[in-house]
């Protein structure tokens, strides 16, 4: 696997290499997407920590993509003393969460699940998505949980920019328009209402204008501790408001 990254690497002019991967981000690439082979829904990923797991009270589930799994990875902790579960996967989209939402969401039993996915659908990490396709797994999760008395919570998606000098990370608001996102984030609103989900606006707190503020990410994209320090009120009020509107 190394030895493929380094010919890719190789392959590229030199001049060019300074705004390419490392030889360890493209061995993450190719392991992606060996694993979206083996294991497209990302069945193993948290299958034996799962088994492992018995009821607790106020459980709540956070289901979503990198932007949810890197949530503690630094500095910002992920809800210290909380009884609150992180089921991100970094790179999934809508359909290969929902995939995944039995095993990772309801078989735990929780109280509220925070749903946080759709910017790698607009970016075509599985394939060409629309706020359509986005929509309906969206909606079929939405629906799920409610069967299961799970308080549902709607994250919008994340603000993007090329602004970050040297990111590997070239032409994010090409790949993810401004304005899909901005328009996913008023369709999760929309339904939210409708649907008696609780919508989580992270997009406002993060955004200058249309774009992330620079201060808060680290490529452009993935999120730094500052960012996840904003979220995590977000998120408690969120959920709060959630549970209490269960019957």
């Amino acid at each position: 696997m190394k030895l493929v990254a380094i010919l890719l690497l190789a392959a590229a002019p030199a001049a060019a290499q300074r705004q390419r991967p490392t030889v360890e981000q493209l061995e993450d690439e190719i392991a992606r997407h060996v694993r979206q082979l083996t294991d497209w829904g990302g069945l193993i990923y948290y299958g034996s920590e799962n088994a492992e797991l018995r009821p607790q009270a106020g459980r709540v589930v956070f289901i979503g993509d990198e932007i949810t799994e890197n949530w503690g990875e630094g500095k910002a902790a992920f809800f210290p003393g909380k009884p609150y579960l992180n089921r991100g996967i970094a790179k999934q989209t809508t359909p290969q969460m929902l995939v995944r939402f039995r095993q990772d969401v309801i078989d735990l039993k929780p109280a509220a699940v925070v749903i946080q996915g759709g910017s790698n659908d607009l970016a075509g990490n599985t394939g060409p998505a629309t706020t359509g396709t986005i929509a309906d797994n969206i909606m079929t999760m939405t629906e799920l949980a409610k069967l299961h008395g799970i308080a549902v919570v709607l994250a919008s998606a994340t603000p993007v920019c090329d602004c970050i000098p040297g990111s590997p990370r070239r032409q994010l608001a090409l790949v993810r328009p401004f304005g899909k996102l901005l328009g996913l984030n008023e369709w999760l609103k929309d339904y939210a209402a409708k649907s008696g989900a609780v919508y989580l606006d992270y997009y406002s707190a993060l955004a200058q204008g249309r774009a992330i503020k620079k201060e808060l990410t680290i490529d452009g994209l993935l999120l730094n501790d500052a960012a996840y320090e904003l979220m995590g009120p977000l998120a408690e009020q969120a959920i709060a408001k959630a549970l209490a509107r269960k019957p």
